[in-house]
């Protein structure tokens, strides 16, 4: 099962990411950490990346469609992968598409997220993270898990915020990204959701619902 996943800051993307790893035993691979890896063990892709991060510029899709699809043709992406995180514009989708082509490799499924731009700014910004344990679930926006005032709803333990969490124009900067639909990451969503006779499956999940319901309606469409 190959699967693309498309989802804002704060929707959820990642957690339901890793429910379908564990559920599916398949990989989930996110773009940020193939960079790192491949910088850190100092591929012949890795060194040619680092040169223009060094500069602050861009890595070309000529680098980085390669590195991807090294990634998901290695060993633990045997039994299928979800990849997340890329591609991030059209003209992205369409070289990625032609190279999974090129390569033979099937993809399966295109999954978007669906949610409001405020809510998820308002999840990201309503995050709290338990002193005892990140994974204890509180989010001042979010009913289900609310904290207890300022201690965790799970142990009672003091709350804090991450500082980038609160960095309101860092969350407006990858939320104009994401939601831009003629040069964003949405534009390179719907290239997937308009390809006439796809070989794939696209469908949608509402990212507004509980955490278990969005897993009960992916798990549904899948």
């Amino acid at each position: 099962m190959n699967i693309l996943f498309f989802g804002p800051n704060g929707s959820g993307k990642g957690t339901q990411g890793k429910i379908l790893k564990d559920k599916y035993n398949i990989a989930h691979v996110e773009s940020g950490a193939i960079f790192r890896d491949n910088i850190k063990g100092g591929t012949e892709l890795g060194k040619k990346a680092k040169e223009y991060i060094d500069k602050g510029d861009l890595v070309p899709d000529e680098i980085t469609i390669p590195m991807m699809i090294d990634r998901i043709e290695q060993d633990d992406c045997k039994e299928g992968w979800l990849l997340d995180g890329f591609p991030r514009n059209k003209v992205q989708s369409e070289k990625l598409h032609a190279a999974l082509e090129e390569k033979g490799i099937k993809l399966n499924y295109v999954i978007e997220m669906l949610l409001d731009r405020q809510i998820a700014k308002d999840r990201i910004m309503g995050r709290r993270l338990c002193e005892n344990d990140n994974n204890h679930p509180n989010n001042i926006f979010i009913d289900a898990i609310k904290p207890d005032g300022d201690k965790c709803r799970v142990c009672g333990g003091a709350l804090s915020a991450r500082d980038d969490d609160q960095d309101e124009a860092a969350i407006d900067k990858r939320h104009s990204i994401y939601y831009d639909t003629e040069t964003g990451t949405l534009a390179s969503s719907y290239y997937f959701r308009d390809l006439k006779d796809a070989s794939f499956k696209y469908f949608t999940l509402n990212g507004e619902q509980p955490l278990p319901d969005v897993t009960a309606e992916l798990i549904s469409k899948l």
